[in-house]
């Protein structure tokens, strides 16, 4: 359910749809893909609109199918923009699909390679409005780079939802924040651009908060000393400063790690063993980040 909330996409759009599991993005997406009746308002859809929709539920595969053949029923060719051009069997590859898994029934292939051919069967059938919906959440480390480069260049509209932050940052430059209640915030910019805006908010509210509560305390009492008026603002230990000052360098430093590892998954000269081990690696620093980020802004709050 949304109310209030109107948007004429156009042409190029990357949007991001976050916000708390309940709140309506589904249902949302639903209603722009007319798989639901709104209960009010309305939706104007384009003649030439093509969706292509990925949803977490959507594999339905004939485990006799080969992948080659499930890709090719859909399409020969797919055009990727820039003039670039690639066969079936070449946009395969391209998503890491060896001759030999291309041939073999799909019988053959894993769970995560059954949810990378599903994104194919979507993305082949050239849409100019493409839904993900927490694609994150099937998908792998290696996949997730390589989707991240098609949707970097990817020319029609793009929705993402997603509680990935870094992958969100990656592919969209607009977020639809579903705060609940029926209530949706459009935002120019991208998740860490949004979440940094509710921080500021956030901090802004809690000081006149707290300046309302001092006046009458004031008015009461004038002559409060400046040692008790210290007393009422936590300020940071030095055991914390140090912390702090740490976290700041592991941030730096995991990211440029990050951003390295990143640059060797795409160069496409490395070998299985060195894509899983550098895959791992990467899973393990978006944990890292995420948490000393967190313990950070903690900190940053008690010394503000």
């Amino acid at each position: 359910m949304v109310k209030d909330f109107s948007y004429k996409f156009v042409r190029g759009d990357k949007i991001g749809i976050i916000g708390k599991n309940g709140v309506g993005k589904s249902t949302f997406l639903n209603i722009i893909t007319q798989n639901l009746e709104p209960d009010s308002g309305s939706i104007s859809i384009g003649e030439t609109v093509k969706y292509g929709y990925y949803t977490q539920s959507g594999i339905k595969f004939d485990d006799n199918d080969r992948a080659i053949d499930i890709v090719k029923n859909i399409s020969e060719r797919i055009e990727l923009g820039s003039n670039r051009v690639m066969s079936a069997s070449q946009f395969l590859e391209y998503f890491m699909f060896t001759d030999k898994q291309q041939y073999s029934p799909v019988s053959k292939l894993s769970g995560g390679e059954r949810r990378r051919l599903y994104l194919l069967t979507i993305l082949m059938g050239n849409p100019n409005f493409l839904i993900l919906d927490e694609p994150t959440n099937d998908l792998d480390i290696v996949t997730l780079n390589v989707l991240e480069e098609y949707l970097q260049s990817f020319k029609g509209c793009l929705l993402v939802v997603s509680h990935d932050r870094f992958f969100t940052d990656k592919v969209v430059d607009r977020i639809f924040a579903f705060k609940g209640d029926g209530v949706v915030k459009d935002f120019p910019g991208n998740y860490t651009q949004y979440k940094n805006q509710q921080e500021e908010e956030k901090e802004l509210q809690q000081k006149e908060e707290k300046e309302k509560k001092k006046q009458p305390q004031e008015q009461i009492q004038p002559a409060v000393s400046s040692a008790k008026k210290a007393e009422k603002k936590p300020k940071l230990s030095f055991k914390e400063r140090q912390e702090m000052m740490q976290l700041e360098k592991d941030l730096e430093l995991f990211n440029v790690e990050k951003s390295t590892i990143e640059t060797a998954l795409n160069s496409g000269t490395l070998s299985n063993d060195e894509l899983l081990m550098k895959a791992n690696r990467i899973a393990e620093l978006i944990d890292l980040l995420d948490t000393k980020e967190m313990r950070w802004l903690e900190l940053s709050e008690m010394d503000s």
